[in-house]
């Protein structure tokens, strides 16, 4: 009896396994898409010249502000993040899960640029602090802001999609 309860579980065992369906299916990363939410002009403080424009995806809600651009692997050179606080205040970001190489614009409550943080390296969790009270935090892709030629003092107009 003992031997048949062996083979018994042992051609169970068979059953089961050989009925397990396998599953080739490859998971597909989830691809967030730019929502073009806007426009951004970046001039300059000393001779109002425009220094860039951008089309700009908005985060003006604290899910937005926290996700920002986590997760996607690319962005155009005429693409940005503006994000929009409430107040002016001290800033700081990072980089977690963020694969994009980014230039940090920190932006002060009358929209003139009170720092640059260039070239701030893909996943690093080091804080990027605005150094000055900011409202509104500009991310573009690294090197642009020295291309553009950006500067401290220069000013940002925005307009938001209806």
């Amino acid at each position: 009896m003992r031997l048949f309860n062996q083979y018994l579980l042992f051609a169970l065992i068979i059953i089961l396994t050989s009925c397990k369906e396998t599953s080739n299916k490859v998971v597909q990363p989830i691809k967030i898409e730019f929502k073009n939410e806007g426009d951004l002009r970046v001039v300059a403080g000393t001779s109002d010249s425009l220094r860039a424009s951008f089309k700009i995806e908005v985060a003006d809600d604290d899910y937005e502000h926290q996700r920002g651009l986590m997760d996607r692997q690319s962005m155009e050179n005429d693409q940005a993040m503006l994000f929009i606080f409430p107040d002016s205040n001290l800033r700081s970001f990072y980089m977690k899960s963020t694969y994009i190489p980014l230039d940090i614009i920190y932006i002060g409550q009358d929209r003139k640029i009170v720092s640059i943080r260039p070239n701030n390296k893909p996943l690093d969790e080091t804080s990027i602090p605005s150094g000055l009270p900011a409202m509104y935090v500009l991310e573009v892709n690294a090197g642009l802001a020295e291309q553009y030629g950006m500067k401290t003092g220069d000013s940002i107009a925005f307009k938001i999609n209806e």
